[in-house]
């Protein structure tokens, strides 16, 4: 069976069962909270946001939700991400668990002020 291409967030959010759309839809909403200004797309079949480059992905998967703030997000929480698996740039949140907004907010902070500063940091590059 072939995975259709998604072409929005909804879309893709739109083909789980209520209870994961639910946990879907909250961490959409603490990544936008935590970036404004971020623009949302699907990237890698992925619902992502973007701003000056790619931000944060995140996916559901049967046990869990994937999280992938590129492998500094994660070197820079690695304390509080101990107590959940993950490998070098992504992180697993069990569905049987709260989602850490909290964290996820703080993270995708840290990945904007990164993705702001790497623009600065490049003079001439378009953005």
């Amino acid at each position: 069976m072939e995975k259709p291409d998604f072409t929005s967030m909804d879309e893709y959010i739109a083909t789980f069962p209520a209870e994961i759309q639910e946990k879907l839809q909250e961490m959409r909403a603490a990544i936008r909270a935590a970036a404004p200004d971020a623009e949302e797309k699907i990237s890698y079949q992925m619902p992502t946001f973007a701003l000056k480059g790619n931000l944060v992905h995140f996916a559901a998967f049967k046990h869990h939700i994937g999280f992938y703030p590129a492998p500094r997000g994660i070197e820079a929480f690695k304390d509080e991400l101990a107590r959940y698996k993950g490998a070098k740039g992504s992180v697993q949140f069990p569905l049987d668990e709260p989602l850490p907004l909290d964290l996820v907010g703080r993270i995708v902070k840290f990945r904007v002020a990164e993705n702001l500063g790497k623009v600065k940091k490049q003079p001439g590059r378009k953005g």
